[in-house]
């Protein structure tokens, strides 16, 4: 009896404990919430590029901005929208959490294409139009109307920074909670090829449908288009709210490169040549790394121990992280550093890429018919740069490594120096293309009369694809290798700024083209002379502006050679093995 009311005793028992096991609630994150996140980022790009090729030609006709002041409005635009990421990343990770702010970017990024939108529905936000047959009439934009315009742009580049700073990492972080530790990595590898996919097809329909839609329909229909899409976004990305898991905010890996220095010069007066060989360093728990390396040795100096400084018993973190810094602190700051030099060069390069407010202006001015009845936007051939590239990375990892090592008969591959610097070097050819062609199209518009810089020329738009062609290849070698290059290089703690610092370099390069431009202008601007770059383009000298790119990034490519030469060999060059394994994920990606 004893034993049967013990049995029976323990009945309720396991009952008590396995009934809150079935109310727990679904733990959060996971895959349902990845096609919300993808759907955030994809529709935010359609959106915001199918703005971008067609706002050339808005700004100058609507507006009535001259050519190189529109094209600086575009540059510093895109700077912004490259640049405010970083800003968005540092924010998210040091004060406000993920979520919170690609929530902010997806509300503030929808107001600033409302905003847009309004200035081709309401009559007083633009310059009345023009009378046909006296151009005099034509007035100037107001400053309110421009300060309405620009302040539209900036509200679109604020939330693209808040959208694109955490979306890739908002959605790791859903599949890292979600998923055991055995699939987390699996999944993790899908998601960057989904997102990748998501990102190069959204580009492709932005400038093929949107600018399309612009084109036929007008600004009103094709500038709401972008609204509409935004609001599906923005929706969708709250929709799934309380399926999110919400990481906490840790420490900002700014702040860790900062207290480094600070350390470091609070330090000054330590002399590294007479340290003894028992020197005590401050290594981190679980880290790796027991002294720091020579290059940049005065930064060593953050993390030397002195008598003075003191430990957590408890974790053996130091007190004050201001005076005394980890040994793997030190050395994510010199890897940042130490990669500076090859990071500017794909300045240049990202310059050459970015011509094409201007060619937008070239094409509109050739004949741009495939057949007799079908014509391609002049926005919209940006897209054979983009499947140039994808089919450069398709080619290049599907067929010709593999073709090459059956020849040889071993493994075959290109070090990341040597792609980027392909890259660069291929720039030199897109540029020097663009400007040939350009020369020839101002030829045959002399022949044909057309100084005026109205009408269609008799050539055919397609031979433009020469530099497209040529500038997917270059930045299918040049940026996916910059991109294996940090990522290979920067220790894994910092694979966010690796992630970055490409577009970094785009928001540069958007400022340095603005500069060259302006340069350009105020140098060959006379009396009675049109610019080089000046509002007509068959009077102008667009031709010699190209040729002007093609010097820089020849200078460029040998500013390259050289801070090259002085990195030194790269991580795993002998194998490539981390740049092989973002290979297969661009493979897998592209296909």
């Amino acid at each position: 009896m004893s034993q049967m009311g013990h049995r029976s005793s323990d009945q309720p028992a396991k009952k008590t404990i396995r009934e809150p096991l079935l109310e727990t609630p679904t733990p959060k994150g996971g895959l349902r919430t990845i096609p919300f996140i993808i759907a955030n980022e994809a529709f935010e790009n359609v959106a915001s590029y199918g703005l971008l090729p067609n706002m050339v030609v808005y700004l100058t006709k609507e507006y009535r901005l001259e050519n190189v002041v529109a094209a600086n409005v575009l540059f510093l635009w895109s700077a912004a929208t490259n640049f405010l990421p970083i800003v968005g990343a540092v924010l998210a990770d040091s004060y406000f959490g993920r979520y919170p702010m690609i929530g902010f970017g997806s509300i503030v990024s929808l107001l600033g294409m409302i905003l847009l939108w309004l200035t081709t529905v309401l009559p007083q936000a633009r310059p009345p139009s023009c009378d046909e047959f006296n151009k005099d009439t034509c007035g100037s934009a107001t400053t309110a109307q421009l300060l309405l315009l620009y302040s539209s742009f900036g509200l679109m580049s604020i939330g693209a920074g808040g959208i694109r700073s955490s979306a890739l990492a908002f959605g790791a972080d859903q599949l890292e909670a979600g998923a055991s530790s055995k699939t987390s990595g699996n999944l993790l590898q899908k998601f960057f090829s989904w997102y990748y996919v998501s990102v190069m097809t959204a580009v492709m329909v932005a400038m093929t449908c949107i600018v399309y839609i612009q084109d036929i329909a007008g600004w009103k229909i094709g500038f709401g288009v972008p609204v509409v899409l935004m609001f599906i976004s923005t929706f969708s990305f709250f929709l799934a709210s309380p399926f999110y898991f919400k990481l906490k905010v840790e420490s900002s890996l700014l702040t860790r490169f900062f207290q480094v220095v600070v350390a470091a010069f609070k330090n000054r007066s330590i002399k590294l040549s007479s340290l003894r060989p028992d020197e005590l360093y401050h290594i981190g728990k679980g880290s790796m790394l027991q002294v720091p390396s020579e290059k940049l040795r005065f930064l060593n100096k953050a993390c030397i121990i002195r008598e003075t400084d003191q430990l957590h018993l408890t974790d053996g973190k130091a007190l004050d992280p201001w005076s005394l810094c980890t040994v793997d602190q030190v050395e994510e700051l010199k890897s940042l550093i130490n990669i500076i030099p090859l990071w500017s060069t794909g300045i240049m390069m990202a310059v050459a890429c970015n011509q094409n407010s201007f060619i937008v202006l070239l094409v509109a001015s050739m004949d741009r018919h495939i057949t007799p009845n079908f014509e391609i936007p002049a926005g919209s051939f940006t897209i054979f740069m983009v499947v140039s590239l994808l089919a450069f990375v398709a080619f290049y990892n599907c067929v010709f490594l593999r073709l090459a090592s059956a020849i040889i008969g071993k493994p075959v591959y290109l070090s990341l120096k040597q792609r980027m610097g392909s890259g660069l070097a291929l720039s030199i050819f897109a540029t020097s293309a663009l400007a040939a062609v350009e020369s020839v199209r101002r030829k045959v518009a002399t022949e044909e009369g057309l100084l005026d810089g109205t009408g269609v020329v008799k050539m055919s738009a397609m031979w433009l694809l020469l530099y497209y062609v040529l500038i997917g290849f270059a930045e299918g070698f040049n940026a996916i290798g910059q991109n294996q290059f940090y990522y290979s290089e920067l220790p894994k703690t910092m694979s966010s700024v690796a992630a970055t610092l490409l577009g970094v370099s785009m928001a540069v390069a958007n400022l340095v083209a603005s500069l060259i431009i302006s340069i350009v202008q105020l140098a060959t601007e006379r009396e009675g002379m049109e610019s080089w770059v000046g509002n007509n383009i068959n009077k102008g000298h667009y031709d010699y502006y190209f040729g002007v790119i093609t010097c820089f990034s020849t200078l460029n490519f040998v500013y390259f050679l050289a801070c090259s030469k002085a990195y030194g060999p790269c991580k795993n060059e002998g194998g490539d093995g981390a740049s092989s394994r973002v290979l297969e994920e661009e493979t897998g990606a592209s296909s």
